[in-house]
């Protein structure tokens, strides 16, 4: 391989080359809000067809004895609306509406628009909320009435959320509800298999499906992926002729492709917002990236049975701490060794570990504290709580008790002497909006959001609205999880 990028020059880009560059050349901006998602070719829109030089003419080609056809007068003719594709991404969910806990219309008299910003910017830091947000993204809604004008576009939202909270399983399930077969979702799943090292499947896909590689690039790493190295290096050399591939681009493939360059010691500069693409290209040259800086969904490429267990502990947290895997996953890596090392997230195995031990023997008294002020050091009593708070008991004592006690009620159990719910958060009335009430919901998120940082009274608005929109058991769990912040991020006294 060597020399095939050297080599594949001139009057060999022309033919077979012509045919990959389509599908790429035509794909459009992306719709997606996230950053970092794989882009598409920035290039000149051209036609393609599977005619090549020395074929005959195609009948349909004008001035070929293909006589057009005539008007008979200047009437409009009857106009016929035809759906090329399938039924409205728009619809597509995985759970039902009413598994949900939502009504199917939540979005009616609202508009695509103002929906789509209003998923977009919907905080999720509060767990309660960001539960509920994952709800409403994977719910089978009615989509708004204007939703055939832009189509999709309320899915593609919904589907970049769920990237951004780094909830990629349920993202590749919703778009697989929705088909997967629009360039647009492609590129989505296309990244997800990425980051997840399952490209395999993804890349097969798009090297027999022409026009839906999300970029010339993805193209040429899945032809090198195929083992069709000749023809990646075509789709490079002429990427870069016609000026298809920006320079950085051209640099990594040139990288990927090349075997000479393995031991060269040259590094590859970062660019500004690396892709999962790039990502997982600098992991093929050895020069891998680290996922702590970059976006959330990042993390997930770290929890790989190639990863070292302390690399896997640090990704398990991070998504644990945003809601984007379970907290059982969590628990289960922490199990998987016995901690070589103290400090930092070795603590928290260590501590994880005896409370493991501790609750199987039934004893708790000191055990459940030392975990609780481990995992409170890291701002992960949260995560502590979604992780053992259904296997403690509601009777322990002592300090231990009190902890349990928190623990549970910050996952919405039963447990005794349960805190008081802030009096600040009760004093807020309203009445159910008469329409737009998913844009009730979503500003009512907002405002519970806003307790986080103080501003009780406007979370009570929040909260008042959630009961009238009927989500009590919701606005229940947010107003207990307000409640307790001071017990949750403070030593307890």
């Amino acid at each position: 391989m060597g020399n095939s990028i050297a080599y594949i020059r001139g009057a060999l880009i022309a033919l077979p080359f012509a045919g990959m560059l389509a599908g790429a050349a035509m794909a459009e901006t992306p719709l997606s809000a996230s950053d970092w998602l794989s882009g598409s070719v920035k290039g000149p829109a051209r036609e393609s067809s599977a005619w090549r030089p020395g074929d005959p003419v195609p009948p349909s080609v004008k001035g070929q004895g293909n006589p057009q056809p005539v008007a008979e007068s200047g009437a409009v003719g009857e106009i016929k609306v035809t759906r090329l594709d399938g039924s409205n991404p728009d619809l597509a969910g995985t759970i039902t509406a009413r598994k949900a806990g939502l009504p199917r219309d939540l979005w009616k008299d609202s508009d695509v628009g103002t929906i789509a910003e209003g998923i977009l910017q919907s905080p999720t830091r509060l767990p309660a909320m960001s539960a509920l947000l994952q709800r409403i993204l994977i719910a089978q809604l009615q989509p708004p009435q204007d939703s055939e004008m832009h189509r999709g576009t309320l899915f593609l939202a919904r589907t970049d959320r769920l990237l951004d909270m780094g909830a990629l399983d349920q993202a590749r399930d919703l778009i697989m509800a929705a088909g997967g077969r629009e360039p647009e979702q492609f590129r989505r799943l296309f990244d997800i298999a990425l980051l997840e090292g399952e490209e395999a499947q993804a890349c097969e896909r798009m090297v027999n499906t022409p026009g839906i590689a999300p970029s010339l690039s993805a193209r040429i790493f899945c032809l090198a992926q195929s083992g069709d190295w000749a023809a990646a290096a075509i789709g490079l050399n002429g990427g870069e002729d016609l000026g298809l591939i920006d320079e950085p681009q051209v640099q990594l493939l040139t990288h990927f492709l090349h075997d000479s360059y393995v031991d060269s010691g040259e590094q590859i500069p970062l660019p500004d917002h690396v892709t999962p693409l790039e990502f997982r290209m600098h992991e093929a040259i050895g020069q891998p990236l680290p996922t702590q800086h970059l976006p959330l969904a990042f993390a997930l490429s770290d929890l790989r049975a190639n990863s070292g267990w302390k690399a896997r502990l640090e990704a398990a947290e991070r998504l644990a701490r945003a809601g984007a895997i379970s907290p059982e996953r969590l628990r289960q890596i922490y199990a998987e060794q016995k901690p070589a090392a103290s400090g930092g997230v070795w603590e928290r195995a260590s501590a994880m570990r005896t409370l493991e031990a501790a609750m199987a023997a039934g004893d708790l008294a000191n055990a459940l504290p030392h975990a609780f002020a481990q995992f409170r050091a890291a701002d992960m009593a949260d995560v502590l709580a979604a992780m053992v708070a259904a296997d403690l008991p509601s009777d322990v004592a002592g300090n231990a008790g009190e902890i349990a006690t928190w623990l549970r009620q910050w996952q919405g159990l039963d447990a005794m002497q349960s805190a008081e719910i802030a009096p600040e958060l009760q004093n807020g009335e309203t009445e159910p909006p008469a329409g737009r009430r998913g844009e009730a919901l979503l500003e009512a998120m907002a405002d519970i959001d806003a307790g986080l940082d103080g501003d009780l009274a406007r979370a009570a608005e929040g909260l008042a609205m959630m009961r009238a929109l009927g989500l009590n058991s919701d606005a229940d769990l947010a107003a207990a999880q307000l409640t307790l912040l001071p017990q949750m991020k403070e030593t307890p006294g």
